[in-house]
């Protein structure tokens, strides 16, 4: 069965280029198609662009209603009119990554070399510096010379990151949040964990489920269920949930008989129906392999040597998957090469999510420090 005929496809706004992408690894695509939204207008000097980064589950649907979930944009509290990231002032751009599933170039898009089929696993390995060369690519084709800023949170932190050191002389201000300059041991594990369970469940047809008219469901709501474990503090868990039982008539082994056991299944079931399990793999993997020092014989300031780009750097106190220790290795390694940084930690009990949540000193940090660029970029 094709797998457009399994699942209906949503016409994502999307340019493509036909000379294609070489990677990291060393292939090349033949083609290249990169699926965005913009929100906002560009100014006659093209100087008020604002990229934004999304996080390893998210997507270019920032600031609006997304077509497939029908939810609210996934950072509306930060993004619009009025809002931290204004778009009465700012020109804002969100591209789906590099590997995605929402109408960027990735494993369901169609395999090079195998006519009316998709990738799957076949699908070449992608960094985190591979989807920045496909967001230039993008960014270069709308003419846009220097973006104003780069804002991210998470794997849309280490974006911003890669941005700056990749491109320093096009981006102006960079904001990582919640970030950090490798993927920990941590991290991986618990990726690797989501990767497995995705692999051993039946329906997963060593990555060729659309062959068989399926999907790895169960596999992939175990993935974001522990994932999802990851995003929140304990604090979080306790004052939401607690030990709530939701159900004392019957005692089941398997049964979801507390209710933080209930939100996380309500997690996994509804993450599957919007995310592709062969893109869950190729994105997890590229935050793996994510090290911003490799390509600089290990030393962290040497990716920055030299840059004019100014940065806010942003980290949450209850955050144990990118702890603030790694946003503060990053500041010194940015004032080791005398950099324009700031660095501040909000107080939050929501862990990880928290940049994705209604955090008020947040908000506020971020609208003062793009207040500020724009006054000395001359935009405000």
């Amino acid at each position: 069965m094709d797998q457009t005929t399994a699942r209906p496809e949503t016409q994502h706004q999307s340019v493509t280029f036909a000379e294609g992408l070489t990677l990291d690894c060393g292939r090349h695509l033949g083609s290249l198609t990169i699926a965005y939204r913009t929100y906002g207008t560009l100014n006659p000097a093209k100087s008020n662009a604002i990229l934004i980064c999304h996080a390893l589950t998210g997507d270019q649907y920032v600031a609006e209603t997304n077509p497939e979930t029908g939810k609210p944009g996934w950072w509306e509290q930060v993004v619009g009119p009025g809002r931290p990231v204004d778009t009465e002032k700012f020109f804002v751009i969100c591209t789906n990554v590099l590997g995605g599933c929402m109408g960027t170039t990735g494993p369901r898009s169609q395999h090079d070399e195998h006519a009316g089929q998709p990738w799957g696993t076949d699908f070449p390995p992608v960094t985190i510096n591979d989807m920045v060369r496909a967001q230039k690519r993008f960014i270069d084709h709308l003419e846009i010379g220097r973006l104003f800023a780069v804002v991210g949170g998470s794997m849309g932190g280490m974006q911003v990151l890669a941005w700056a050191a990749l491109y320093p002389a096009r981006v102006f201000a960079a904001v990582p949040v919640a970030a950090a300059a490798y993927h920990s041991a941590q991290n991986i594990a618990f990726h690797e964990i989501g990767r497995q369970a995705i692999a051993a469940d039946p329906d997963f047809w060593a990555g060729r489920y659309w062959e068989h008219g399926v999907t790895p469901e169960r596999g992939l709501a175990v993935a974001r269920m522990t994932a999802h474990i990851t995003y929140v503090s304990e604090a979080a868990l306790t004052r939401k949930f607690g030990r709530k039982l939701q159900d004392t008539a019957q005692i089941s082994a398997l049964g979801d008989r507390f209710e933080v056991e209930s939100y996380l299944q309500y997690q996994g079931s509804s993450f599957v129906r919007r995310f592709d399990a062969n893109s869950y793999l190729t994105i997890t993997r590229a935050m793996d392999l994510f090290d911003l020092s490799a390509d600089y014989g290990g030393v962290l300031p040497s990716a920055f040597a030299g840059t004019k780009t100014r940065f806010l750097l942003v980290s949450f106190d209850s955050d144990w998957l990118f702890p603030t220790e790694q946003s503060r290795a990053i500041a010194r390694a940015l004032n080791h090469v005398a950099a324009n940084v700031s660095f501040v930690e909000i107080k939050s009990d929501k862990g990880h999510d928290a940049f994705l949540l209604d955090e008020p000193d947040f908000h506020r940090t971020l609208r003062g420090f793009l207040a500020g660029c724009a006054e000395h970029a001359g935009l405000s």
